[in-house]
């Protein structure tokens, strides 16, 4: 594996529109995989084969910024950009509140802040 995919741990669309139709669109408790595929097409307004190619995560697929739009939005989900927002927000402004206080209490306490966001969300319970 070379250094330059070693240092990239994201999630590329496809993958992610992948995993959000088979999870969060299309569970498992829908049925058979045919049943799901079926299902997922329908909720976003697709075709049965542009569905299954993305189902399947066929490397020749591409994924169009506003599929991505719907796929979030039909599921529920978001790619991570306005979870980061967020978290960097809410991080900054806890920055702020400790900017008077004692700087040995305030770095512990941030990396515990981060610590605790980072763990949630990693553990995939967001918004659940």
């Amino acid at each position: 594996m070379s250094e330059t995919t070693k240092e990239k741990p994201e999630v590329s669309e496809l993958a992610f529109a992948s995993n959000a139709m088979r999870e969060r669109i299309a569970p498992p408790a829908f049925g058979s995989v045919k049943e799901r595929i079926n299902r997922a097409a329908s909720s976003l307004r697709w075709s049965i084969s542009r569905t299954r190619d993305v189902w399947y995560a066929d490397p020749r697929v591409s994924i169009k910024p506003r599929e991505l739009r719907k796929i979030e939005e039909v599921a529920g989900v978001t790619y991570g950009r306005q979870e980061r927002a967020s978290v960097d927000a809410i991080i900054s402004r806890a920055d702020a509140l400790l900017m008077g206080t004692d700087p040995d209490f305030a770095r512990p306490f941030i990396a515990a802040i981060r610590a605790l966001v980072g763990a949630v969300d990693r553990s995939g319970t967001k918004g659940e």
